[in-house]
């Protein structure tokens, strides 16, 4: 099955499934953490299978269309998100018996400066970041211009830059 192919049956779904899983978990859990990835991760999935019909890859790649699904399914638990960035900002380093996402991705410093972004610039950022998407992907998945998601990226790092090398900023 190519990635242009419209996704009707179960067995071309559960191939879909089978590709890309691990990407959206990771994605998932970077973003709200591993405790609620699998739940959302599926739920992914769900969607995706329950409007497979609606999937035009005119419009972009499959894998785009599915991180599309997901980012809004984690705009739904943004509360629940905002939180974990702000517990994670309280931490001086992240605990060892945490996740590996939570290890990897997130640090006090690196919490605290996502929580000040806004919704749209942790998006672009996030799913350049966890997701390993290029900007017409992210443009893609979120329905918006390629130009939109460089500038949002921009904006983003600026915002991070301070909070994360603040001795860059000292000179």
């Amino acid at each position: 099955m190519t990635e242009a192919a419209p996704v009707t049956g179960i067995d071309q779904f559960t191939e879909v499934h089978d590709r890309h899983f691990a990407d959206i978990y990771r994605y998932i859990a970077g973003r709200l953490g591993a405790q609620v990835a699998e739940d959302v991760a599926a739920e992914t999935f769900l969607v995706a299978f329950d409007r497979r019909k609606t999937f035009d890859p005119a419009r972009g790649d499959l894998r785009a269309w599915l991180f599309g699904i997901a980012t809004n399914l984690v705009s739904r638990h943004r509360r629940k998100e905002a939180r974990h960035y702000r517990a994670l900002s309280r931490l001086d380093t992240p605990r060892p018996h945490e996740g590996h996402e939570n290890r990897v991705v997130m640090s006090g410093q690196l919490g605290k400066a996502l929580a000040r972004l806004t919704s749209g610039e942790r998006d672009v950022l996030l799913l350049v970041a966890l997701a390993d998407l290029g900007y017409t992907e992210v443009a893609q998945a979120l329905g918006i211009s390629p130009g939109t998601v460089g500038s949002r990226l921009t904006r983003a790092r600026k915002k991070l830059t301070p909070v994360l090398a603040p001795e860059a900023t000292d000179e």
